[in-house]
């Protein structure tokens, strides 16, 4: 089983995506839930040693990251590299996206209430979004997702393991004082 591990770990630090346990058993010539067993104990192994790196299910597949607490020293480390962000269009976009999927181009442009074409298509070519079919209503247009590439950048597994839109709404309260100090002086 040592073997195994050694091979896994390598197969870990090789990968640029995440990698299926499917394949690994393929590789290994392991059947797929000794696999599963191996990477979860490897996981476990990694948080309990308190490593600079995590194992993780994400997407399609497993994946090593590096430890949430070692962020503020990673940054130093990677301060002098130039930072790709995205606008808060393409954060709106990417949100609708996500949490509407499948979802077409003019139904993003209808619930922003602009044109986001271009903003698709910069997500597009980022890999943050892919198409996923065609709407059967008139024209067919096309219909978006979020990438795996998008769901592994999140550490998600799927998209069903986003916050729930109510954790960002306020309370009654809070709507009632904003309408309040929002209203014009009577």
């Amino acid at each position: 089983m040592s073997q195994d591990r050694k091979i896994v770990e390598a197969i870990l630090l090789l990968a640029d995506e995440p990698v299926p346990a499917a394949r690994m058993g393929e590789v290994l010539e392991r059947p797929r839930a000794e696999v599963e067993e191996l990477l979860h104990s490897l996981a476990e192994a990694y948080r309990a040693d308190e490593r600079g790196f995590l194992l993780r299910e994400v997407a399609d597949g497993w994946r090593l990251y590096t430890d949430p607490d070692c962020a503020p020293w990673l940054e130093r480390f990677v301060s002098g590299r130039p930072h790709t962000r995205l606008t808060p269009a393409a954060l709106e976009v990417l949100a609708i996206v996500a949490y509407r999927q499948p979802v077409s181009r003019s139904q993003i442009g209808e619930i922003r209430g602009v044109d986001s074409d271009g903003v698709v298509r910069t997500l597009q070519l980022r890999g943050l979004i892919e198409e996923c079919g065609r709407d059967e209503g008139p024209g067919s247009p096309v219909l978006f997702k979020v990438s795996n590439l998008f769901l592994e950048q999140l550490g998600l597994r799927s998209v069903a393991e986003l916050p729930t839109l109510g954790s960002f709404m306020p309370d009654a309260e809070a709507v009632e004082d904003m309408e309040t100090k929002l209203s014009p002086g009577v």
